[in-house]
């Protein structure tokens, strides 16, 4: 399997593409086509565990990476989740699923493909015959930076930096991020939002003189963020399986089409759903649920995307974002795969802040997507309300999809929808991730430390909390840099020496 770059020209196998993370002309890699799963192995998936079915489907993308060691470094990655299964499914109302994949080692979904991706990069080095260091750069509204820090954890071979927002995050990821362990890895924060930070990872990818100064001292660059395709193909695996455990536990029979409703950011959670059901998956609709940050919601509405508009900082704020990079992706699909008119609109969105669609594109994409968004109060309400008759707590940010998941279901009822599909309400984190924002929710009473928090909510709740969360308290925080856009780089040269 060969990736071509979203603007054109640069064409790369799987291994470059999880290397390079990013193509040279700035653009995205994209699988030259989408290799289809057929009935049989559909069948075939039924009967296996997480790791095998996603082995089955990653060798379809990374074809050069054998599928037995595959397996293996799947089976480690994922044997670190809780209770050996690493997205469970669970069933909280006729037609009402939760998809948690927060449990793995930092409580967020981002460990479903960063536990893995440091295998993929290593092997990915070793199948182009790299010798040099790696470095990781990794830009994060919170999650990103906790997973891909301890995913690549003392790996030989590689450093690691997350790069966030100083004010942009919850001080649970805050605390996460400042007191991780390892010798390979750096933390800093930026004074800005999570766009500022995005927008300064990518103008290092794009530096020649920057990747220059990082080869002179034996490193090359590469990203976690999903705008690699290393982080974004494994994160596929999940909607197959929810899919394969709803057929196994006789919800559904196969071929039955289901929605999936998912909180988004960045646009790579969502744009895996896609890819998955460009593969063959029967998804019927794709529900984007965004906070009041809302640019795709408009989006979706209009086919314009404008990020001129103010900049929300929100009780979830892993969706804080205003530029999301993997919608670039999509629209090269819409385009059909017209990679001059993608390179067109991305030179529009960094010079303007917006881009538009054509109708037909629009047309297109409203067969696949519905778009919706909850503000802190519609959020506040629908976690409360949740937890009242469910006795669920959801974090901030799957009360957002959540929220958008019963408009979405209301609308259809109010328009005589003859079917109602099954929906699966994809839960992106631990509601222990953001303490004061989910105690607030389920008590209206606020409380300013986090592990408070926790422990009010655990009294509340009884949900177990996670043994990660709980050993930050003691541990000290190591990284406390603060700077600006303009003096990352040359923070990342002092990192790497």
């Amino acid at each position: 399997m060969d990736y071509i770059s979203t603007r054109g020209g640069e064409r790369a196998t799987g291994a470059q593409a999880v290397v390079k993370g990013i193509a040279g002309d700035g653009g995205l890699f994209v699988p030259e086509r989408f290799p289809a799963v057929s009935d049989r192995e559909m069948e075939e998936m039924l009967g296996m565990d997480y790791p095998e079915r996603a082995a089955l489907l990653l060798v379809k993308y990374f074809d050069e990476y054998e599928r037995g060691e595959l397996l293996e470094a799947l089976k480690s990655a994922y044997s670190r989740f809780d209770d050996g299964d690493a997205a469970p499914l669970v069933r909280v109302d006729e037609g009402m699923y939760l998809l948690e994949l927060f449990h793995g080692p930092t409580c967020a979904f981002k460990d479903m493909a960063l536990t893995v991706l440091p295998y993929l990069l290593k092997k990915g080095c070793e199948i182009n015959g790299i010798a040099e260091d790696v470095l990781v750069l990794a830009a994060t509204s919170g999650d990103t930076g906790k997973a891909a820090l301890e995913g690549f954890r003392d790996k030989a071979g590689v450093k690691i930096m997350a790069i966030y927002p100083d004010d942009g995050v919850s001080k649970m990821q805050k605390l996460q991020m400042g007191t991780q362990e390892g010798d390979n890895v750096n933390v800093l924060a930026v004074k800005g939002n999570f766009d500022d930070c995005q927008r300064t990872v990518k103008k290092i990818f794009a530096s020649e003189e920057c990747k220059t100064k990082l080869r002179e001292r034996g490193y090359l660059l590469s990203s976690a963020n999903s705008i690699n395709i290393g982080r974004l193909v494994p994160q596929i695996v999940y909607y197959f399986s929810a899919y394969l455990d709803l057929v196994s536990s006789s919800q559904i029979s196969m071929g039955d089409r289901v929605d999936f409703a998912v909180p988004t950011g960045n646009f790579g959670n969502i744009l895996a759903a896609y890819y998955a059901k460009r593969m063959g998956l029967p998804v019927g609709k794709l529900i984007c649920a965004s906070n009041r940050n809302n640019v795709l919601t408009e989006f979706f509405a209009r086919g314009v995307y404008d990020g001129n508009r103010p900049f929300y900082k929100t009780m979830s704020p892993s969706m804080d974002i205003l530029i999301s990079s993997n919608l670039e992706r999509l629209i090269f699909e819409l385009s059909g795969r017209n990679a001059a008119l993608t390179a067109e609109r991305m030179k529009s969105l960094s010079e303007t802040g917006k881009y538009a669609l054509r109708p037909e594109e629009l047309q297109a994409m409203g067969k696949t997507f519905r778009a919706g968004y909850a503000d802190e109060d519609d959020t506040v309400d629908c976690m409360y309300d949740y937890f009242m008759e469910y006795g669920y707590p959801l974090d901030t940010h799957t009360g957002v999809a959540m929220c958008v998941a019963q408009k979405y279901l209301e609308k259809r009822r109010k328009d005589g929808q003859p079917e109602i599909r099954p929906l699966v309400v994809v839960a992106t984190a631990s509601p222990y991730k953001f303490p004061q924002a989910v105690y607030y929710a389920l008590t209206g009473n606020d409380v300013k430390d986090s592990f408070k928090g926790i422990k009010r909510i655990h009294l509340l709740t009884a949900m177990k909390v996670p043994e990660s969360l709980k050993e930050i308290r003691y541990k000290p925080v190591r990284f406390k840099t603060v700077t600006t856009c303009d003096k990352v780089f040359s923070e990342v040269l002092s990192f790497v020496g």
